[in-house]
């Protein structure tokens, strides 16, 4: 891919001098090539002096912009989901402010990209995002401590690394892997009311992890979704590879993992093992409202679930894209603070 630049945005990360540029990032010299075609004069670092195009026409070739990786965790509760929204607040919005701050690049060149579009109210340990800028970066550690330092205490990035060409963060992934979690006593634990749902019910966790094995496989899940003006005509198949039902103690984790997920359909599909779960329907209307493909016949059996009980854990890539460019710098995983020992005096 080749990228051409105005007069104006010439060479941002270094100096022109002599018809080389001089990249003061990386204390590299990097000599210039000439493909454009129309004559381009570069003011050097010398004040008054001009340099002559090459062979009649200054040709300028400029690497593809540099695309980074990041996996970000929130608390999704004050948020209106991840999308960004001119009017509402939203996490891809308040990650776009403080990358902005750090790259001084405007929010249509660093093209940020999530993996999932989380609904308001549902939180994140392992969204997975990218951006891209014109300059690389040798150090990861600082631009990751300035980001999260701009950022409010319920969203922090956890990693930073830089990215292959290929990887696209929406685009390229294999697997999501959801859990919802389900706090199942007559009283609510306090501690976990903003991450789990309250269900006073006491639910049969067995009869739910059989119920939960007919998701399992492709299937049609129109009868999971619910519609979204956001959505142009999905594809209503989606590959469940795993849905499990796990104890511990009074608080139930739904897990699952899937290609995609339709607009609602994890917590549609945690709604209906609820009331399996109560007895109040069988393990087998599963694949019957399945096969129905209607949303009509599920209300028939269950309510929704509310999204604060919703975490996206991870997001999956294929490994080759996911692989660290050759020169790229090391990824950043935060830094750890230290303290110098004390010396005290001898007596």
């Amino acid at each position: 891919m080749i990228r051409y630049f105005p007069t104006a945005t010439f060479a941002p990360w270094g100096q022109f001098h002599n018809g080389v540029v001089l990249d003061t990032r990386r204390n590299l010299t990097t000599q210039l090539q000439c493909f454009t075609p129309f004559p381009l004069q570069v003011k050097s670092s010398i004040e008054g002096e001009h340099h002559p195009s090459c062979n009649g026409d200054m040709k300028t070739l400029m690497q593809p912009p540099y695309k980074w990786r990041l996996v970000i965790a929130y608390d999704g509760a004050r948020f209106s989901g991840w999308q960004y929204q001119p009017t509402l607040p939203t996490v891809q919005g308040i990650v776009e402010q403080a990358l902005i701050q750090v790259t001084k690049l405007k929010r249509g060149d660093l093209g940020l990209v999530g993996a999932s579009r989380t609904d308001a109210g549902v939180h994140a340990w392992g969204q997975v995002a990218h951006f891209q800028t014109p300059d690389n970066y040798d150090c990861l550690n600082i631009i990751h401590k300035a980001v999260n330092g701009l950022l409010p205490p319920d969203i922090r990035i956890r990693e930073i690394s830089a990215a292959v060409p290929e990887f696209q963060a929406r685009f390229s992934v294999i697997s999501k892997i959801y859990r919802y979690q389900v706090y199942n006593d007559a009283v609510m634990d306090p501690f976990q009311r903003k991450y789990a749902y309250h269900s006073a019910y006491r639910l049969n966790a067995s009869v739910m992890g059989d119920a939960a094995k007919h998701f399992i496989g492709k299937h049609d899940f129109s009868a999971f979704q619910n519609a979204s003006i956001n959505d142009r005509t999905p594809n209503p198949v989606k590959n469940i590879s795993c849905f499990n039902v796990a104890e511990k103690g009074p608080l139930l984790q739904l897990e699952v993992e899937g290609s995609g997920f339709l607009y609602r359909q994890v917590r549609n599909m945690v709604a209906l093992l609820l009331q399996v779960g109560r007895q109040a329907v069988p393990p087998d209307i599963v694949p019957k409202i399945l096969a129905s493909r209607d949303r009509k016949e599920l209300a028939k059996y269950s309510y929704q679930v509310p999204p604060h009980g919703l975490s996206l854990i991870e997001v999956k890539y294929r490994e080759d894209h996911l692989c660290l460019p050759t020169d790229g710098p090391e990824a950043s995983f935060g830094m750890h603070r230290s303290i110098n020992k004390c010396k005290l005096p001898c007596f």
